[in-house]
């Protein structure tokens, strides 16, 4: 029988040690260095010692928003990478992590001084230059995310330093302004937060969870904490007894264990809340009861006696040793009736199960080092299958949106699961609700591609059946199957199924979609008045060709023929371009000379005063044109048109765009300096075009945002395609152009719109 062992209880202590505050540079630097002394097994730390040199020297005179040393922000994300217990490369790249972005240190420099693994690691993390993508903040994240994808195909180690990163910065997110704030926690909990699940980091899952509710609901967090509080020593007192007790069985049993008994995160018991309608007080089982033990046998002799002691609730038990999660994470769970009638969760792992459940992929996807500080490098078997789709992404999904809108919906897919089988009995994990479609794609493309039906359990399936825990699939295959259907794309339920039949469908159909998107591309040309033979010159075609990642025009073309791409993002992108090179200049004091239909002559120049005014030798109307409908805000300008005046554009109106070269002498400048010259309420016309996948309620989700917003909906066109994506055209009044760009930021939120437009004539 082992040896009698002490109970342990912790209450919500955190995911990290968080360090105190106000700690100096050096101190921090003693600090991460005695962490890295604990576990790894070369003394040597000399590469660490030259980083933090380096480090220092580098962001000298530079300060944090808390007026802090900017150094104290890389120590800290070391101390948490060494927390994790990773490699000294891992640590220098944290130290050095913004070094290239923030100061003068060159990525040549890194790679001479510290070698190609911490040059590497600190490119993956190092973000894009903003003013690659005038503003657009979808863009620019989007391009961010896929920077670090293939970066971390490349080295695992990226996402742990930028994981490390995003956590010391919502650790101090009380420094920024409440703008940036929400921002940030809300990418924290879109992308940043489920990565760590995904990568089975609970530790930085949890503490970026928590940190996320307190900037996003900060009533709610702080209730909850108040709450809990209330009752903390009752609750203590209740688990602490729980703890006693099923250490006296386990120990009686002969097993050796430890237990303790901790508090579900913030985020954990919120969720629940939602899900199941209750309050706190209705929610009892706050608390898990832990359980780890040496071996697998004694999980299931742990679990045999816990269910000997308690009542366990039907339903509640999941065995994720036999079934693994995707992440890795292993663990018996069950939820059992105590004492005093109370339900209460124990989890039983293995001391080895229990650090893959804390570090996730940093306990087995690392590069170990021997104590000479040699590199042993990771098996191809340990690599995750799940990082290997996000590749195919890359390739498949040429739009940033459609890739980020992707990754969110396959973080979020993935939080809920079910497990099934292949008729050999290998375990097959997918999203809850797939069906049969998504299991072959699992198994190999060529089995989606040549599937014609389904066995479920040994009995034929329609290929929309719901998959459940523990069924049995096996796919029909005809070497006589056309391929996919594109209803498909409207019935699976994972990602990974929709991006290998876009591939079919890509790569099948190669020259038909080239010619389409050609003969697309010019159509969009004419009916915009726009030049291609101006536009399609090198210069603007290898600048999309960058921008999208295409190896040649051809594959623009056929990302357009296939729809991956609209004509009207690479045409406009290129005039943009070119009309970068060839500003027209139009001085103010221009004189413009309209012939009348009565054959007289006027004088024309602009007045810098008032609203949007024209005076001339007459007064003439001035008047808003409906085909671009421009607002305060907007790059404006005048025509002079026969008999009605003065008309006002945008500059980016395709209409003015596509005026013929005899007419261009018409054009004459305009400025806004007041915004009361549209209607009596200061109100401006003003027109969008929404892209969305077509789903139930997308159209409510939209109108009932815009109402909430008192966003006044002047007119609403709704076209539908049989590829299963919407066209949504409304026009709506608005006070300008930094209304308008409010509105169209938070309606980008609504799950399944793929873009928004500017109508532009």
């Amino acid at each position: 029988m082992a040896d009698e062992r002490e109970t342990k209880l912790i209450i919500d202590d955190g995911a990290f040690k968080v360090l105190s505050e106000h700690q100096s540079p050096d101190e921090l630097y003693q600090e991460l260095i005695s962490r890295v002394k604990k576990y790894h097994p070369s003394d040597d730390i000399s590469l660490i010692e030259k980083a933090y040199n380096l480090a220092n020297m580098a962001h000298k005179n530079q300060l944090r928003k808390s007026g802090e040393p900017y150094i104290i922000h890389p120590l800290s994300v070391a101390i948490i990478l060494a927390e994790l217990q990773l490699d000294k490369e891992t640590i220098v790249s944290g130290i050095l992590h913004d070094v290239v972005e923030d100061t003068i240190i060159t990525d040549e420099q890194l790679r001479i001084q510290f070698g190609n693994y911490v040059a590497l690691i600190v490119d993956g993390v190092t973000k894009l230059e903003k003013i690659t993508y005038n503003g657009d903040k979808l863009e620019y994240q989007a391009e961010n995310l896929r920077k670090m994808f293939l970066a971390m195909a490349k080295d695992i180690r990226v996402i742990m330093v930028k994981l490390a990163d995003r956590l010391h910065n919502m650790r101090t997110l009380q420094y920024q302004p409440h703008d940036r704030q929400i921002e940030i926690a809300r990418e924290t909990m879109d992308i940043y937060a489920p990565l760590a699940q995904r990568l089975g980091i609970s530790k930085m899952k949890v503490e970026l969870d928590d940190l996320s509710l307190k900037y996003l609901e900060p009533e709610v967090y702080y209730d909850l904490a108040d709450k809990i509080n209330i009752r903390k020593s009752e609750r203590e007192k209740y688990v602490k007894d729980i703890v006693e007790d099923v250490a006296k069985h386990i120990r009686n049993a002969g097993i050796e264990a430890e237990l303790d008994g901790r508090v579900k995160h913030f985020m954990s018991i919120y969720r629940k809340m939602l899900n199941q309608d209750k309050s706190i007080d209705q929610i009892y089982d706050l608390f898990a009861v832990r359980i780890i033990v040496n071996t697998i046998p004694d999980c299931y002799a742990a679990l045999g006696i816990i269910h000997e002691m308690y009542k366990p609730i039907p339903g509640r038990f999941k065995d994720y040793i036999a079934m693994p999660k995707p992440n890795m994470y292993q663990s018996l769970h069950t939820t059992l009736i105590g004492p005093s009638g109370r339900p209460f969760e124990i989890q039983i792992r293995t001391h080895e199960m229990h650090r893959t459940a804390e570090y996730g992929i940093a306990a087995h996807w690392k590069y170990k080092e021997n104590s000479d500080g040699k590199r042993v490098e990771e098996s191809e078997a340990e690599k995750m299958s799940w990082l290997r789709q996000i590749l195919d992404w890359q390739v498949n999904l040429s739009d940033n949106k459609e890739f980020l809108n992707t990754l969110k919906s396959d973080l979020e897919l993935y939080s809920d699961t079910v497990y099934c089988f292949t008729p050999t009995g290998d375990v097959k994990t997918l999203p809850a609700g797939s069906n049969p479609i998504d299991f072959a794609y699992t198994i190999h493309s060529a089995v989606g591609n040549q599937m014609i039906g389904a066995r479920v359990n040994g009995q034929l399936a329609t290929i929309n059946y719901k998959i459940q825990n523990g069924d049995r699939v096996e796919i029909i295959t005809s070497q006589n199957s056309r391929g996919p259907s594109r209803d498909w794309l409207g019935i699976v339920k994972s990602n990974q199924a929709k991006s290998k039949i876009n591939q079919w469908f890509k790569n099948e159909l190669k020259e038909d979609n080239i010619q389409k998107g050609r003969e697309m591309l010019l159509a969009y040309c004419k009916s915009n008045g726009i030049d291609p033979s101006v536009i399609m010159i090198p210069q603007y075609m290898n600048a999309i060709l960058q921008k999208y990642g295409f190896r040649d025009w051809d594959a623009v073309r056929a990302a357009v023929g296939h729809g991956g791409l609209r004509e009207g993002q690479i045409i406009n992108r290129m005039k943009d371009l070119y009309d970068k090179d060839h500003p027209q200049i139009i001085s103010d004091e221009e004189l413009i000379e309209d012939v009348n239909e009565a054959g007289s002559h006027k004088r024309l120049t602009v007045r810098r005063n008032g609203g949007v005014a024209v005076q001339g030798t007459e007064d003439l109307a001035v008047r808003f044109s409906k085909c671009c409908s421009p607002i305060p805000g907007d790059e404006i300008i005048g025509y002079v048109t026969r008999g009605r005046g003065v008309s006002i554009h945008r500059t980016d109106c395709v209409n003015i765009i596509s005026l013929p070269e005899d007419e261009r002498a018409r054009l004459i400048e305009a400025v806004w300096e007041r915004e009361d010259s549209a209607d009596s309420s200061g109100r401006y016309e003003t027109g969008i075009n929404i892209f969305a996948d077509d789903r139930k309620g997308l159209l409510v989700d939209i109108t009932r945002f815009l109402s909430d917003k008192g966003v006044s909906i002047l007119n609403m066109n709704v076209r539908t395609s049989k590829h299963g994506t919407a066209t949504i055209a409304i026009s709506f009044s608005t006070s300008g152009k930094d209304e308008l760009r409010d509105v169209v930021e938070k309606l980008r939120g609504i799950p399944g719109i793929i873009d928004i437009e500017r109508t532009s004539g």
